[in-house]
């Protein structure tokens, strides 16, 4: 199978590259900077898509960019990066003389209410209701392909939670406080924590890839990109401490966190959902790291 990867080049993109690569497949990295094994996103509207089976894209902002401030521009950046990039390439499918047979498109658990006690699987009713709800709205809506072209390319999206894996994502701002003892949990800590091995991910990405069995359904097929184990973030915290063999003692209060990252951006650590992988699992998908503890072992190495 040849697939062009939006972002490829990015912390779940490497991952996803590495998998397709030893199962034999050929990979495009589709990316701003031009380079060995790469398109741009210019060439792509330029040119169009190369003839491939399947597409994804994993491009966006960092939306945890430590180093921007939660203001209009990076709002406007955040929206951008995601949309434009989903747009060119779902326009590119449609224009092909030969499209893929699978394009996958990898979005947010945000979509859904953050709540102590709701239980969210794919088939859950939901309508934006903040900026990061809006944004998966949108961002969901621009990958839909015409009508002439969903009988023979499958849609799917992957709602990703807070994704854990040693190169990248809130694992990488996260280690640090917690080897030097200074890892605490977030508000509460009550609140729910969906996260996903960045190996699962591509895992399921890579299992979203395989050409459809059936005609594919005209309208996108969601499967909610998370651990089957819930935990809360002070789950998540002792965990982590445990597996480093460092004290979780210095909680951080809400308000730090607001004046830190901007309190509609905060909301993804201090709020959370308690979302259900039940698509996933009944579509036969075998994670690797379906527990913390497993994970996390994996990620520090112990």
């Amino acid at each position: 199978m040849f697939c062009p990867v939006g972002g490829g080049s990015g912390f779940v993109g490497r991952e996803l590259t590495r998998l397709l690569k030893n199962k034999g497949h050929e990979v495009t990295v589709i990316s701003r900077q031009p380079g060995p094994g790469k398109i741009t996103w210019g060439e792509l509207e330029s040119d169009g898509l190369p003839p491939c089976e399947g597409a994804v894209n994993l491009a966006g902002e960092n939306l945890m960019n430590p180093l921007r401030w939660w203001n209009e521009s990076y709002k406007k950046d955040l929206f951008s990066s995601r949309i434009d990039s989903t747009k060119s390439l779902a326009q590119a499918i449609a224009a092909s003389p030969n499209p893929p047979h699978s394009w996958v498109v990898v979005s947010g658990v945000a979509c859904y209410k953050p709540s102590l006690t709701a239980e969210y699987t794919e088939e859950s009713e939901w309508t934006p209701f903040d900026i990061l709800s809006k944004l998966v709205k949108e961002w969901e809506g621009s990958a839909l392909l015409p009508d002439n072209v969903t009988n023979t390319t499958k849609q799917v999206v992957i709602r990703a939670g807070a994704v854990l894996g040693r190169d990248g994502g809130a694992m990488k701002q996260m280690l640090l406080p917690f080897w030097l003892g200074l890892g605490g949990t977030l508000g509460s800590g009550r609140q729910p924590f969906p996260w996903i091995h960045v190996s699962d991910l591509a895992g399921l990405i890579a299992h979203a890839l395989e050409p459809p069995a059936d005609p594919p359904s005209p309208s996108q097929q969601v499967f909610n990109g998370v651990a089957p184990n819930l935990n809360t973030n002070l789950e998540f915290t002792k965990e982590l401490g445990r597996v480093l063999r460092r004290p979780t003692i210095f909680p951080v209060p809400a308000f730090v966190m607001n004046t830190l990252m901007g309190s509609e951006r905060a909301v993804v650590l201090m709020e959370g959902q308690k979302v259900i992988p039940k698509r996933t699992q009944e579509a036969g998908f075998q994670y690797k790291f379906p527990d913390l503890t497993s994970a996390l072992k994996e990620i520090v190495g112990s």
